[in-house]
């Protein structure tokens, strides 16, 4: 069994993890840049060690220090979080070498399912249904103008090692691709080290669909329903629901098992998440599998029961799945709204700074993921997401009504956010009636006089 875990993360998912540790009896390890030697997850753990300066690639990228720093502390298991090193099948493949248990897939699993464009190759051999486009990664512009010439424009040029929105363009016009190709590649290489690229054939009003999948070490796969993950500014998303409105129960039948044939098929272990873009016609297809726990993981939570975390470090013990198929029920409504340090009157740009003041609110069906406190700077090196702010109740509805009331309820002062802008989503009657895909956002930032209303 598992006795003590490090964290090879920080913010508001380091903390998440640390509580679910405690509540296991698992002692756990924080590491730190020395920018967080006074962030909320560095002060919860047990012991924290500080790793390195302010850049990721200097700290919570160096796989060395980490790895020494889960030796020096007796840690037999690391948990990654997302973002950093979750996705990383070198890291993976280093805890294993080096006696530690790696809490998500192996290495070669990472390879095959975090890689997006491998992922698209194997999903395609598998039958399972993708979006048209390139088969391997794109070795250049000029390659990539001839093949979106043949897909048909608009295109989208994605990251192989990609995820949260990064190394990703949308192209309409074939006078754009190249700039946009090299843009792409470049932000790859700066947030994942691979300037990796593939192209996808861009459906136009299309719903984010994924679905959570839970794996063991003995062949048992299941799925916990699917989340609505639509509403993103960038390809990054700002608000889930748990289930899809639109969601029939024939419709959740057959996405399920894709996903759960996905997972299978690469022999998967862990916690993931296949993710599917649907058209105006219902058609599902294949995009990517986060080979990770996903930010958005609380809703899941909230109408299953079923503790994610949890599960991942159970399952990494060795133990087999507690719950079969037939046992997951979803039970009511949820929604999160990604609370984030930027400014959507200044294209998003983030707005580091100190917090001033600060109130959560709370409730029946509230919950709050964060690590932020009074008096906390956040530092400008990092995402810019703050707190993820979840409710809970019987139907869409209520639910929605529920997050009016919590949004307005919420206060963080001394630094500029999105609130505004989210209160501004969630009141939109075509949220509110369920008429949302990927491009909801972008639309409602062409009106400037809803624009107007998000100050």
């Amino acid at each position: 069994m598992i006795s003590k875990i490090l964290i090879a993360n920080r913010g508001e998912i380091a903390v998440r993890i640390i509580r679910a540790c405690r509540e296991m009896g698992i002692s756990t390890v924080a590491i730190c840049s020395d920018v967080d030697k006074d962030a909320l997850h560095a002060q919860l753990a047990d012991e924290t060690i500080c790793i390195g300066p302010v850049p990721s690639k200097d700290s919570y990228l160096k796989m060395d220090r980490i790895i020494s720093a889960a030796c020096a502390a007796g840690a037999d298991a690391i948990h990654p979080g997302f973002g950093f090193l979750s996705e990383n099948s070198r890291f993976s493949d280093l805890c294993k070498k080096c006696g530690i248990i790696f809490i998500g897939p192996t290495g070669d699993v990472i390879d095959r399912m975090g890689n997006k464009s491998e992922a698209r190759r194997t999903m395609i051999e598998a039958g399972v249904p993708v979006v048209p486009g390139t088969k391997q990664a794109v070795a250049s512009a000029e390659e990539g103008l001839k093949i979106a010439a043949d897909i048909g424009y608009p295109v989208i040029i994605k990251a192989s090692a990609g995820g949260g929105g990064k190394g990703m363009r949308i192209v309409r016009k074939e006078e754009e691709f190249v700039k946009l190709f090299e843009t792409a590649g470049q932000e790859a290489k700066n947030s994942f080290g691979d300037d990796t690229l593939y192209i996808e054939r861009y459906i136009e009003g299309a719903r984010h669909i994924e679905f959570q999948i839970l794996a063991d070490n003995y062949g048992n796969v299941i799925h916990l329903g699917e989340r609505d993950c639509s509403i993103q500014r960038r390809h990054q998303k700002l608000i889930e629901e748990a289930p899809a409105h639109h969601m029939t129960a024939e419709l959740r039948k057959a996405m399920g098992e894709a996903a759960v044939k996905a997972a299978k098929t690469v022999g998967y272990q862990n916690a993931g998440t296949i993710e599917f873009i649907m058209d105006n016609q219902n058609r599902f297809y294949f995009i990517e599998m986060n080979t990770r726990i996903q930010v958005e993981h609380g809703i899941t939570e909230l109408v299953t029961g079923i503790d994610l975390i949890k599960e991942q470090i159970k399952i990494a013990e060795g133990r087999p799945l507690s719950i079969s198929q037939e046992d997951v029920v979803i039970k009511g409504h949820a929604i999160e709204c990604r609370i984030n340090a930027e400014n959507p009157l200044k294209d998003f740009m983030p707005c580091p700074g100190t917090v001033t003041s600060l109130h959560f609110p709370g409730g029946n069906g509230v919950r709050v993921d964060s690590a932020l406190y009074a008096g906390y700077k956040i530092p400008s090196a990092y995402d810019s997401l703050l707190v993820k702010l979840m409710v809970h109740d019987n139907d869409r509805e209520q639910a929605i009504r529920k997050m009016q009331g919590v949004l307005g309820e919420l206060v963080i002062e001394g630094i500029d956010t999105n609130l505004d802008f989210l209160y501004t989503l969630i009141n939109q009657e075509d949220f509110k009636e369920g008429n949302t895909d990927t491009a909801f956002v972008e639309k409602l930032l062409k009106d400037k006089k809803e624009m107007s209303k998000a100050v």
